[in-house]
């Protein structure tokens, strides 16, 4: 299938690893030239070895950005003026019972996850309808509409995230413009590892045993009943970037594996 994006630009936040570095180098395959980014050099060193590595051919660069920092996010602007498509990925997030998350806390995981994409996109967005294409994605989460009691600051970004993409699709209205979210379920990310490992090291079990736990207990609808893959995500975003996704604006599209069940 030919996507169509070969001499496009994207700019994927959060893309040193997990579901950001796999939609790198699912677009990368597809010719698109892009702009992956981490917090540190070394991440994005790192990241774009992994990417040359597998693709010697991949136009691949490196920009560094806290999005904690609005004046990173400003040097990113400046370092990379314009896109074709923005996937606003970036995200953190932490286990916490809800008495003990601070204002700060609130603050923190708010600046992070939502402003990131709102602050990119307020760029971006006037330039692509000026070209009458571009491609904008939210990466939320199905923690946006099944909230984790354990993180409810998180699910509340997430959640605020749908309500973002949203708004900004329908100022494209009748343009080559696109804006959709994209919800994944349970992910086999380095976040998600680093997760599984502290409750193992917590509850001293094995990651398998936790994982199992996990989709028992906390996730027992799932129909998967596993981990998606990165790449298993990856696939649903480089179509929503492509040309042949042109009839889907403001949609939220869930690639959970099930874990929510579907409302008619």
């Amino acid at each position: 299938m030919n996507y169509n994006l070969s001499g496009k630009k994207a700019l994927i936040t959060g893309s040193t690893a997990g579901i950001g570095l796999a939609f790198a180098t699912g677009l990368v395959v597809e010719g698109v030239e892009c702009y992956i980014n981490g917090r540190t050099q070394v991440r994005v060193d790192k990241a774009y070895e992994l990417i040359k590595g597998a693709y010697p051919a991949a136009d691949v660069h490196g920009v560094v950005a806290d999005f904690a920092n609005k004046a990173d996010v400003d040097k990113i602007i400046e370092s990379v003026p314009q896109v074709d498509i923005l996937i606003n990925n970036v995200g953190i997030f932490e286990p916490k019972e809800f008495a003990d998350i601070s204002d700060e806390d609130w603050y923190h995981l708010f600046e992070v996850n939502v402003m990131s994409g709102i602050r990119l996109s307020r760029h971006y967005m006037p330039l692509m309808l000026a070209e009458d294409w571009g491609r904008i994605i939210f990466i939320s989460s199905e923690s946006a509409v099944q909230i984790p009691e354990e993180m409810i600051h998180y699910g509340m970004t997430k959640t605020a995230q749908l309500s973002v993409a949203s708004g900004l699709a329908r100022l494209t209205k009748g343009t080559g413009v696109t804006v959709n979210s994209v919800l994944p379920g349970p992910t086999m990310s380095e976040g998600a590892d680093r997760f599984l490992e502290a409750i193992a090291n917590e509850q001293k079990i094995s990651k398998q045993k936790v994982e199992e736990d996990f989709f028992k207990n906390g996730r027992p609808g799932s129909l998967l009943q596993r981990f998606a893959s990165t790449e298993e995500v990856a696939n649903l975003v480089v179509y929503l970037s492509s040309y042949l996704s042109s009839a889907t604006n403001g949609a939220a599209l869930r690639v959970d594996g099930g874990a929510v069940p579907t409302i008619l």
